[in-house]
């Protein structure tokens, strides 16, 4: 298999696409923005009724999971120092996006995709994934 090389160049957003980039971009990291709400019914709302999301694990974890595990976080306060970088925007289709972007947290790299839809009631995630980066 041949290697992937990190150093290219990402893909530029469409410039058409960039004030959707810089509203998406104003939600990651994912459910770290409490400014756009922290309570059940204000991820209810956030989240599609089919979202799932795979872990940089590989485990596929559902809406109620998430959301519990959300209000378990909320709740207990605080909140780690993240830096993101490298984001993409591409439109999917009617009022969707696919959001791709780098997270660090410390020493963790990984590579996330949202995959967004504009809904009447504001930005709805479908889709959430991270990907470890190793050596």
């Amino acid at each position: 298999m041949a290697a992937v090389n990190d150093a290219e160049p990402l893909p530029t957003t469409d410039p058409a696409l960039l004030s959707v980039l810089a509203e998406l971009r104003a939600r990651e990291p994912l459910f770290h923005h409490p400014e756009l709400g922290t309570s059940a019914e204000d991820l209810e709302q956030q989240m599609a009724p089919d979202f799932f999301e795979v872990g940089a694990s590989g485990r596929r974890y559902s809406r109620d999971f998430v959301k519990d595990a959300l209000l378990r976080r909320y709740a207990a306060g605080g909140e780690d120092p993240w830096e993101t970088s490298d984001f993409h925007c591409r439109d999917l289709g009617r009022d969707t996006y696919l959001l791709t972007y780098a997270l660090r947290q410390d020493q963790r790299l990984s590579r996330r995709v949202t995959v967004w839809r504009r809904a009447a009631t504001g930005w709805q995630v479908l889709y959430h994934q991270g990907t470890l980066v190793t050596d």
